[in-house]
């Protein structure tokens, strides 16, 4: 089955910014997430749908290649996944000719190459009180780090790796082809420029192993879904000494069981009781700071919002702490007594014979579909 374009999963045009992505692809998590969605597997799907589109279109290497090349300069079977250019993956005589035209991590000349580290991403899930304050989390990161015993040498100690002797040292080799001449990777060496006669017993001649690392990671206060931390150096390690990549921590707000974000704003659902929205009364309200008492005037209507500013979130990246909005909803009662039954017939019958005075609304609304019906039979 062929993939969806990643500017439709998101629902953004082709120029969108990056904030543009992350406002489409918050939008879509918080939809379709699995915590809101449990057991639906269609949802899950277009879930991971819109993180990979995410992912992609907001690596400006990733977008470029796939602007240009579509999937396929981005899928790492097809020589992508990297980023198109250098080293992302061309393994034909071709793929160090575009090396040559845009550059490199490595070094010419008759030296060892070096080759930088490999960027890793993470996806840190938060509880929107940690998003809100900010927190400092303890995770456990798989990556490739520098063998202790060889010091990424990948030759035992006590022993040195010798140059290539099929390059000379340079890690590329020329290639005729007729009258056009490139330059390939080295195949004996495989860029490195030197060959390890013995090897490491603990790495095994790679230079590298594969080890979990435990980070301290500082969640600044304000982050939202979509949201990117990066933490350089943090990657995996380089070879020949290169230097490591940066590590890239995506963030993911879980949804909450009370409130609902909306960028710096909170909104929530409140229940009322039928007598408080007739008679007014005072209900207290959670917000991130405590409880605050919020003041229902007399005949509010359910769905009606109130607004409590400075009660919600203050960005990340500045600006003026957000407000939380309050939708009360009426909550109709349930499991009646007969008294309380009869006690409520007779308060309708009241209010009927009150007429439009007491529900002016239900009066409005029968007018209209009292007009409806007779432009229908005109």
């Amino acid at each position: 089955m062929s993939k969806r374009d990643y500017y439709e999963v998101l629902e953004v045009e082709r120029n969108a910014s990056e904030a543009d992505l992350k406002k489409a692809y918050r939008r879509l998590a918080m939809k379709f997430h699995p915590d809101r969605n449990s057991d639906d597997v269609e949802a899950e799907a277009k879930f991971k749908e819109a993180k990979e589109a995410y992912e992609i279109l907001t690596d400006a290497d990733k977008r470029a290649a796939y602007d240009q090349f579509g999937h396929a300069g981005v899928d790492p079977s097809q020589g992508g996944g990297q980023g198109f250019g250098p080293g992302a993956g061309m393994s034909d005589i071709f793929g160090d000719v575009f090396g040559d035209i845009f550059g490199g991590s490595q070094r010419r000349g008759g030296r060892s190459q070096v080759f930088r580290g490999a960027d890793l991403r993470y996806e840190l899930e938060l509880e929107l009180e940690q998003a809100v304050f900010g927190d400092s989390i303890n995770v456990d990161i798989p990556t490739q780090v520098e063998c202790g015993r060889c010091k990424g040498s990948g030759a035992e100690p006590g022993t040195s790796p010798t140059s290539c002797e099929t390059c000379g040292g340079a890690g590329q080799v020329r290639m005729q082809q007729g009258f056009f001449s490139v330059q390939q990777t080295c195949p004996t060496c495989r860029g490195a420029g030197t060959v390890v006669q013995d090897p490491c017993n603990e790495c095994h001649g790679r230079g590298r192993q594969r080890k979990v690392k435990t980070l301290n990671i500082k969640v600044p206060a304000g982050v939202d879904s979509g949201d990117r931390i990066r933490l350089g150096g943090e990657g995996e390690s380089g070879r020949n000494g290169g230097p490591s990549g940066d590590l890239y921590v995506d963030v993911m707000v879980r949804p909450h069981d009370i409130f609902e974000r909306d960028g710096r704003h909170l909104s929530c659902e409140v229940p009322i009781s039928f007598a408080t929205a007739v008679l007014g009364g005072t209900v207290e309200v959670p917000t991130l700071d405590g409880q605050v008492k919020l003041k229902i005037p007399a005949e509010s209507q359910s769905g009606r919002v109130f607004r409590l500013r400075g009660k919600g979130v203050t960005p990340v990246r500045g600006g003026g702490q957000g407000d939380l909005f309050c939708r009360i909803q009426v909550e109709t009662p349930v499991k009646l007594t007969h008294e309380q039954k009869k006690l409520l017939r007779e308060l309708d019958d009241s209010l009927e014979a009150g007429g439009e005075r007491h529900s002016p609304r239900a009066r409005s609304w029968m007018d209209g579909v009292k007009r409806f019906f007779e432009s229908m039979s005109s």
